[in-house]
């Protein structure tokens, strides 16, 4: 495979990884479902989302574009349009750089996953 080739095989294998860190979050009181589309003109966002008992969605994701002669990774935890947690958006030159940073991102939007939804729903009852 030449650099390009690679480079493409690494952005799916980074987006896979991302998708399954935020499809192995499970709550026991509420229902879940991963998603993953892609951002048009260059760039993709995956993800899980949560519908708790009063409606609300709460969408764990992560997502990586190209534009400018840059790679940009965003990270981010919302109910509804709260944000409950909001990573910088990074911007790297070079792809392996980019997913490294998405990686990284997926694991941090992954880690406090129980606790937020276990807050929201003591906030319902």
């Amino acid at each position: 495979m030449d650099s390009e080739s690679l480079a493409a095989a690494g952005l799916l294998a980074a987006l896979s990884r991302a998708s399954e860190i935020l499809a192995e979050l499970h709550h026991p009181f509420v229902r879940s479902e991963r998603f993953s589309y892609f951002l048009p003109p260059a760039g993709a966002r995956v993800g899980a989302a949560f519908i708790l008992p009063d409606g609300r969605e709460v969408r764990f994701e992560v997502s990586i574009s190209a534009s400018g002669g840059a790679f940009h990774v965003k990270g981010s935890v919302t109910a509804e349009e709260e944000s409950l947690l909001e990573l910088p958006r990074k911007s790297v030159a070079g792809i392996h750089d980019g997913l490294a940073v998405l990686d990284d991102y997926a694991g941090e939007v992954a880690a406090p996953a129980a606790r937020l939804i276990d807050q929201l729903l003591a906030e319902i009852v």
